[in-house]
């Protein structure tokens, strides 16, 4: 639930700059007049987002989407750890947990947002803390919603016995980033960068504040944030405003505002007033080097020309970092982002290298790099690229109201909501010259912490900004005119058929159109390509992953950038990945851009000029990901464990490679075998290409036949089947040095396929033991009632064509707590198998399970992947669907235990657990001696 465990590793910028980089494109800036109930005030509407206030002070955000079957309700509160004092670090987020434990009138609240098939959360960073639930669209669920958001902010529990559990899940949190020397390097710079601000701390905290914050602490940290006027309420999907309105009042306005009055954070960070170092030392196979430096807070105009100046750096493959770093062949990787945040925050910026490469050079490279933007100005073409990426995420985002619940908290939190149209206006005005400016002004050496410590007689230092004062700057916003919204679309099986146009070229490529209309004509696609058989492909896959990643890298006619470029433009995200026998591209754009960024996959699908350069770039960074891997438990123990259960032969396109082996075969492959295996069998006969959204068929589909149609594979395309091999149970324990952290990973083989008459009741046994929201009998015993792991749970894995199914297992945790996790495991699986399921168990399961599969049935990226897979068979359509609900709704207890009992057997698992048992050996023998001696003492 710690936002910044969740977004930290290659990636991280990502949930600060979608965070910060988000537009609204709603419904009118008038909407029609609400009737408001005594005591509600209307505030403003900008961009189809209306905000009123109640007597109590709560702020209400509506934002009506007819267009998806789906509400999402989302209430922020203005506190996170910016807000906690000595003693309390982690507290907001510790509070996060215990809010899930139970109010007076939702006791049980994990099992509540499973039997509603809600898709909920909660999120805590520095600036606030916010829980949302997606659920389908019906008046009982948004009743529930609101009832219990209101239920929960002055009525939850806050037990002592719920806490002496749950801080240890959060220990156990706390540890999994321990884990990652990446995110660790980062939480060591930015506490060297920070003096006294609260931003240079963690936000999940300190292990010792988590673990001995008091009861009553802790309640009165509740009682003082959790209160309607320092909240926000933001209602998001297909909803009546008016209606709605009146149910928020009839929930909220019955709490009273308080009369304690809230104080700021007063705390200011001095200016930097020299270059600071930090080093670190730990466990692993790569190395890295990261820079921090002070910015302005996410509300003053300079944030914005950071985030492109950010982009110029790091965009790849034209990022100056990036060609300085990676296409120099000093670092495998690297990144850089800005938190959007209330006070004035930072910029951070990293490089991955390989343990056989120069740190002292990828640090000093680094550094110069950093230095000469402030001297040589960025280009035009930089800059408008960097505006044209970022202003394309922010279309594309807000074009799904499901996500806005967790993005506008962001911008809640530095300030108001409505600075995110702030931010989007000032990239596009964003300029060369500015971006120079805000390099000088902060890309300085006196601002940054890394390397030594450097005396300097006449400092140069930043001068940061304070925040402006956002309620002037908010004053009277508009915003732009919206687009229009999509249709109001049944998400029955029956209808999805009825609406979708199936079809197949005569070179055997097959499609599926289902045309709809969406918010802003938005528009999901899959292509997936099928290659060869078990005979051609052996000893390939390694060949046959580069190929696949390799496409995207050049054409005949384009270059690695200017694809990038194109899609950017076009506002499209695709991505093209490998899976065993296939190539998946997928695909998010608008209706009026859907034809041309065909265009451009369907070139460097028949076109690619595989560079030389670009595969020895592929080639350092999947190297660098697996060297990575290699002491990392949870990678370990899913490796050891895929091994054990699927025990395929060496070279078979199933066999799963060791680390060594997948490090080995990168290192020896030839860019000559991955063009010769393009030639082999790459082709469209044996393709499938699925899309949903709003789109004109007619040029579609003349693309498909145009650029696809006369394509063949010179290899054909032969299913390779997957086998059902006899597994000798057993257990293993790899031993992984210095990481905080275990991992457990259990599995086993059932001979079932999808269609199996006996799936739906395992499916819905699998929901019981290790699905739902916290409330899955799993989650229950090990993380709720024991607090011994943070993440805990089991899946069902089953194929469509061969009887083989994976069922299994997974749990995070301290290696200290072994025993306890592992005793806890095994009692629950043979309590459920041995005991079964009760009517009332069973009864929520599947009001879960079915309301769970209509809101994935709301997403349009679900419905484009899931027709991808159908085309591979000629007699499935949603029709299945339909069937698969109709028998988990008529399930009994009695079908389901008789599944569990035929297929669960706990003497049957393979159990593979990493982590440092060692060290945890020896801290329990050093307790056990004070143990005795305390006994002794009575």
């Amino acid at each position: 639930m710690n936002q910044v465990n969740k977004s930290v590793r290659k990636h991280l910028l990502v949930a600060s700059l979608l965070a910060g980089s988000l537009s609204l494109s709603f419904a009118q800036n008038q909407p029609a007049a609400v009737t408001m109930p005594e005591g509600v005030s209307r505030v403003t509407s900008v961009e189809g987002i209306t905000e009123y206030k109640l007597k109590n002070g709560l702020r209400v955000l509506l934002f009506p989407d007819p267009s998806k079957p789906t509400i999402t309700v989302n209430i922020t509160y203005m506190v996170g750890s910016r807000h906690e004092g000595l003693g309390e670090t982690g507290m907001a987020h510790l509070l996060e947990h215990m809010v899930f434990k139970g109010s007076t009138k939702h006791p049980n609240i994990p099992q509540e947002l499973t039997e509603h098939g809600s898709r909920p959360n909660g999120t805590t960073w520095y600036d606030r803390t916010n829980y949302f639930e997606t659920f389908s669209a019906t008046d009982e669920n948004l009743k529930w919603a609101l009832d219990l958001e209101s239920d929960r902010m002055v009525n939850s529990f806050i037990k002592k016995e719920d806490l002496q559990t749950e801080f240890t899940v959060v220990r156990n949190e706390f540890e999994m980033g321990e884990n990652s020397p990446q995110y660790v390097l980062m939480e060591r710079i930015l506490s060297g960068a920070f003096l006294w601000h609260n931003y240079g701390k963690s936000t999940i905290g300190s292990k010792e504040d988590i673990e001995r914050v008091p009861i009553d602490n802790l309640k009165a940290f509740y009682q003082k944030y959790y209160q309607p006027d320092n909240a926000i309420l933001l209602v998001a999907g297909k909803f009546d405003e008016a209606k709605t309105l009146a149910l928020v009042d009839q929930y909220f306005s019955p709490i009273p505002k308080p009369s304690r009055v809230l104080t700021q954070p007063y705390t200011v960070e001095p200016t930097q007033d020299g270059e600071r170092s930090v080093t670190l030392r730990r466990v692993g196979d790569t190395q890295g080097v990261g820079v921090a430096y002070h910015t302005p807070a996410a509300a003053h105009p300079d944030y914005a020309v950071m985030d492109v100046l950010i982009d110029v750096l790091t965009n790849e493959p034209s990022g100056r970092l990036y060609k300085a770093l990676v296409e120099g062949k000093k670092a495998a990787f690297t990144y850089g982002w800005a938190p959007s945040v209330h006070d004035p925050g930072f910029a951070y910026f990293y490089a991955e290298v390989r343990k056989e490469n120069s740190l002292d050079s990828a640090r000093n490279t680094m550094l110069t790099t950093l230095d000469a933007v402030s001297t040589k100005v960025p280009t035009n073409e930089e800059v408008e690229r960097a505006k044209t990426k970022l202003l394309s995420d922010i279309d594309l985002m807000f074009k799904n109201p499901d996500r806005v619940g967790l993005q506008m908290s962001e911008w809640m939190g530095a300030g108001d909501w409505r600075l995110v149209y702030l931010y989007r206006d000032r990239i596009r005005t964003v300029t060369p010259a500015d971006v120079q400016r805000v390099a000088q002004a902060y890309l300085k050496p006196s601002n940054r912490t890394v390397g030594v410590f450097i005396p300097e007689q006449k400092p140069d230092r930043a001068e940061i900004p304070a925040t402006p004062d956002v309620a002037a700057l908010v004053t009277n916003y508009k915003g732009e005119k919206a687009v229009a919204a999509g249709e109001s679309f049944d998400v029955s099986p029956a209808n999805i058929d009825a609406r979708t146009k199936r079809g197949n070229l005569p070179n055997g490529l097959k499609y599926a159109f289902l045309s709809k209309s969406t918010r802003g004509n938005s528009v999901n696609a899959t292509i997936r390509l099928r290659l060869g058989d078990e005979k051609s492909l052996t000893n390939k896959m390694t060949v046959a992953s580069m190929a696949a990643s390799m496409i995207e890298r050049g054409t005949k006619t384009r270059s690695y950038q200017q694809i990038r470029d194109e899609f950017d433009k076009l506002k499209a995200k695709v991505y093209a990945y490998p899976s065993g026998q296939e190539l998946n591209v997928q695909i998010e754009t608008t209706k009026e851009n859907l034809p041309a960024v065909l265009k451009v996959v369907t070139d460097y699908l028949r076109n690619p000029t595989f560079p030389e350069s670009e595969f020895t770039k592929l080639k350092e960074e999947r190297l660098a990901q697996i060297e990575s891997q290699k002491q990392e438990p949870q990678a370990i123990a899913f490796n050891v464990a895929e091994r054990l259960i699927n025990p395929y032969p060496k070279g078979h396109v199933w066999y799963t490679m060791t680390f060594d082996e997948e490090i080995e075969a990168l290192k020896n492959v030839k860019l000559d075998e991955v063009k010769q295996f393009y030639k082999d069998f790459y082709g469209a006969q044996s393709t499938v290409v699925s899309i949903v959204g709003d789109f004109n068929e007619a040029p579609v589909l003349q693309t498909l036949k145009t650029d696809l149609g006369g394509w063949k594979a010179a290899r054909p395309y032969a299913r390779v089947p997957l086998q059902l091999a006899a597994v000798t149970p057993k257990i293993e324990s790899i031993q992984t040095n210095d990481k905080a952290n275990a991992m457990l990973v259990t599995g086993m083989k059932l001979p079932m396929r999808d269609d199996d008459p006996d799936f739906p009741a395992l499916y819905t046994a699998n929901f019981i033991l290790g699905g739902g929201f916290l409330n899955s009998r799993l989650a229950v015993r090990i993380r709720q009632k024991e607090g011994v792991s943070y993440g805990v749970g089991s899946y069902l894995q089953p194929d469509d064509n061969d009887k083989v199914t994976t069922f299994g297992s997974y749990a995070i945790y301290n290696p200290e707590n072994s025993e306890r996790l592992e005793k806890a495991y095994k009692e629950e699986i043979e309590k459920m198998v041995n005991e079964g399921v009760s009517d009332a168990e069973l009864k929520a399961a599947k009001s879960a399970v079915l309301q769970n599969r209509q809101v994935s049935r709301s997403q349009d990226n679900t419905l484009a992947r899931k027709w991808s897979q159908y085309l591979t068979k000629a007699d499935r359509s949603f029709a299945f669907d339909a069937d698969f609900d109709k028998k988990v709704e008529a399930l009994t207890p009695e079908q389901v235990n008789a599944a569990l009992k035929k297929y669960i057997d706990y003497n049957k698992l393979v159990i593979v657990k990493a982590g440092d048992f060692e060290k945890a050996a020896k801290k329990l023998t050093e307790k056990a001696p004070a143990a005795q001696v305390g006994g002794s003492k009575n």
